[in-house]
């Protein structure tokens, strides 16, 4: 893995949605829109944060939410055109922004070439060989196929086939020959491991420094990496302790995830986040307002690679359903404006320059060590982040008054937060949350 991730933040965006895009593709022989010429507006606001990573969602053409992929080196057109995502690339590179691009490559969509060559033709069509063709089995069209996890729309590749491998590897390589320095890989749970054992060596033998992330919700993640061969994993586990300990005011809960999160830190960094593309957002999923301060805490002081997603930096609100439509919610277009819309979203983009202010003068925390808790209640954690004779103290008050913590961290001070500082010795009031490190 090369060093340049230990210092990245990203800044996360569903560009479709962000931009307003329509739902469905345009039309055969419509013009493109370029509407990718609207995030390099936005290229200041994510610098200004602090972040120095553009995560971009789906920008492939496909059918309509961009994961139903038809032409994976082709950019969606109500996105704009190659050259349009080529300036972007280079008005990102030109700020010391990398890009990163988000791989489908578990399954596509109806339309993608091969699969339409299927329905033409049949399913003992040659084109069969890229997907798990049941001809035996009744369906529409008059075949069966495999999916992903139910979506009749969403036609998952034979990763067993060399020619998938191949095609996936050209198109890795492609777009990082044209600028490209990271992949989230989409659905990463559902591919053999050993698929991206065979495709990312040859992506690396011509780019060596790309970092490649793969979404795993559950399972051991550790494992996932070694087996596979990606740098990182989604901290999936990471996200759900953080609300759900904030909310049910245990931070037992929290204590233990973070035990199990050092442990995955010696053997890699997690991608850590409290808000995507696939989840509630953050503001609307905690319970009380006054605890997102404390979530965005431990965003950008735990080990990992950090990502916000759009929008979180504003405190918007969002509720993911599961139904038909059901993500628009959190996938809205961007603001017309980067300044804030009112004083909460002030303050809450205010904090985050706060925080990713104290993480980029402490750039050990991208791989510090967890300590055992100095303090656990189910209202309060004291935690301390160490690495080679450096610490960070963390103290979280979800009750509902205040903290006492001792912690061994003379001259220290409070380098985000509230807190009373008498020594070793710190107040923290409730429902706050407290930074603690020297300069």
């Amino acid at each position: 893995m090369d060093d340049w991730i230990r210092h990245a933040i990203w800044w996360q965006v569903y560009p479709l949605g962000a931009t307003g895009a329509e739902r469905a593709a345009l039309p055969t022989g419509a013009p493109a829109v370029p509407r990718l010429t609207e995030l390099q507006a936005w290229l200041p606001h994510l610098v200004g944060l602090g972040c120095n990573g553009l995560a971009l969602g789906p920008v492939f053409e496909s059918s309509t939410h961009g994961y139903d992929t038809v032409d994976h080196l082709s950019v969606d057109r109500r996105l704009g055109t190659e050259q349009d995502l080529q300036e972007l690339i280079e008005a990102c590179h030109s700020r010391g922004v990398r890009v990163l691009f988000d791989g489908v490559f578990n399954h596509v969509g109806r339309d993608f070439p091969r699969f339409r060559e299927v329905l033409e033709q049949g399913p003992r069509s040659p084109a069969a060989a890229w997907f798990d063709i049941d001809a035996g089995r009744p369906g529409p069209d008059g075949f069966g196929y495999r999916d992903f996890e139910g979506h009749s729309a969403l036609v998952a590749l034979d990763h067993g086939n060399p020619e998938v491998a191949e095609h996936v590897t050209r198109v890795m390589t492609y777009w990082c020959d044209r600028g490209v320095d990271a992949w989230r890989l989409d659905a990463a749970y559902a591919v053999p491991p050993a698929f991206w054992r065979e495709v990312l060596p040859r992506l690396r033998d011509r780019h060596p420094a790309v970092w490649i992330v793969g979404e795993v919700l559950h399972g051991d993640y550790a494992r996932y990496v070694a087996d596979s061969g990606v740098d990182s994993v989604t901290q999936y586990e990471l996200w759900k302790a953080v609300w759900s300990s904030l909310n049910d005011r245990n931070l037992f809960e929290l204590a233990h995830a973070l035990c199990r999160h050092g442990e995955m830190v010696r053997a890699f960094l997690p991608q850590t986040f409290v808000g995507n593309h696939d989840v509630t957002r953050v503001a609307s999923r905690l319970d009380d307002p006054r605890h997102l301060p404390l979530a965005l805490a431990l965003l950008f002081a735990l080990p990992g690679v950090p990502t916000v997603y759009y929008g979180d930096e504003f405190g918007l609100r969002g509720v993911k359903e599961d139904r038909a439509g059901g993500d628009d919610a959190v996938r809205p277009r961007l603001p017309e404006s980067t300044e804030p819309a009112d004083p909460g979203a002030a303050a809450v983009a205010d904090l985050h320059r706060r925080l990713i202010g104290v993480r980029r003068r402490h750039p050990w925390l991208a791989d510090a060590r967890v300590e055992e808790p100095d303090l656990l209640t189910n209202d309060v954690l004291a935690v301390r982040l160490t690495s080679d004779g450096n610490a960070l103290g963390v103290v979280l008050n979800v009750g509902d008054t205040p903290a006492e913590v001792r912690l061994p961290l003379s001259g220290a001070s409070v380098l985000a937060g509230e807190a009373v500082v008498d020594g070793t010795a710190f107040r923290v009031p409730p429902h706050a949350f407290a930074l603690i490190g020297s300069e």
